[in-house]
C-alpha cells in the first residue's frame, strides 16, 4: 500500500506548507507514560517527522488501564523499544532518537546540546522533572510540561496556563517548591486540573526514585492529558510557520 498520501487529511486543513513544516520539526519527549505516549502518537500521527524519546521503564501489567503503548503483548518491553515499532507503523520515514535510561542533571545537559523545535515533559518523578525544566528554561527551548493527571475524573476540568496559574495540583505544588529556589516561577505553559484530588485514590510507595506517593488513575484522563499536550505544541509550531512565511 502507498504511503504517499497518508497526511492527505492533514493537509486539507493546515496546508502544504504546515505539513512540510511539522515534518520538519524536531520535538524531544520526556517519559512515555499515559500522558507522553499519547503525545508522541499524536504528533507521529500529525506528521512531526523527528522525535527524541526518553524512557528507562518496561511495560508493566498495571499500565494496561491507560497507556497506548501498554498491551499484554507488550509487558516487559521497554517502552522506547515500543513505541520505535509503533510510530514506525505509523509512519515509515518518520526520524526517531531513543534514550532507554533513567535521565539525571548531567545527563540531560548532555541530551540538550542537541536541536529541538519543542520538549514535551510528562515525566512523573520530581527530580529529573526538574532539571529538565530548569536547563529547558535556562536554554531557551519552548517546553510544555504535564502537571498530575491521577486521582482526577473530570475531563472538563483540564486547560492549560502558565504554571504560575496552576492550583490544586499536588506534583505542580513540589514542583513549584523546588522551581522557585532555583529562580523560576512562571513562562512555561502546563497542562493541569483544577480537580481536587481523591485522597483515597493515593497510595504510599517505597520502591521508586524521587516518588514517594502514587494515585489511581482512570483510561482517560492521562491521554486527554497527552492530547492537550500535542495539540499545544502543534499550534504553537503551526504558528510559527506561519510567521515565517509573512516574513
Amino acid at each position: 500500500m502507498s504511503l504517499e498520501n497518508w497526511t492527505e487529511r492533514t493537509e486539507l486543513l493546515i496546508g502544504s506548507n504546515g505539513v512540510e513544516y511539522l515534518k520538519n520539526s524536531h520535538i524531544l519527549i520526556a517519559g512515555l507514560g499515559g500522558v507522553g505516549g499519547f503525545t508522541a502518537e499524536i504528533l507521529a500521527r500529525a506528521g512531526v517527522g523527528n522525535m527524541t524519546l526518553i524512557d528507562a521503564d518496561t511495560f508493566h501489567s498495571t499500565n494496561l488501564n491507560r497507556q497506548i503503548g501498554a498491551l499484554n503483548s507488550t509487558i516487559g518491553q521497554h517502552k522506547t523499544d515500543v513505541f520505535l515499532n509503533r510510530l514506525k507503523d505509523i509512519n515509515p520515514n518518520i526520524n526517531l532518537n531513543l534514550f532507554t535510561e533513567f535521565i539525571v542533571d548531567e545527563r540531560i545537559n548532555e541530551i540538550l546540546e542537541g536541536k529541538f523545535d519543542y520538549i514535551a515533559d510528562a515525566i512523573d518523578s520530581l527530580a529529573p522533572k526538574t532539571y529538565l525544566i530548569l536547563n529547558s528554561v535556562n536554554r531557551g527551548f519552548k517546553l510544555i510540561s504535564s502537571m498530575g493527571a491521577g486521582g482526577k475524573m473530570q475531563p472538563e476540568q483540564i486547560r492549560i496556563a502558565d504554571f504560575s496559574k496552576s492550583y490544586n495540583d499536588g506534583l505542580a505544588r513540589m514542583l513549584r517548591k523546588r522551581l522557585h529556589k532555583l529562580g523560576i516561577y512562571s513562562g512555561f505553559p502546563v497542562v493541569f486540573s483544577p480537580e481536587k484530588t481523591n485522597p483515597e485514590s493515593l497510595i504510599h510507595i517505597d520502591n521508586e526514585r524521587n516518588k514517594k506517593t502514587t494515585a489511581g488513575t482512570i483510561s482517560y484522563m492521562p491521554m486527554i492529558f497527552g492530547a492537550y499536550m500535542a495539540s499545544y505544541i502543534i499550534r504553537d509550531l503551526l504558528n510559527n510557520c506561519k510567521l515565517s512565511f509573512e516574513d
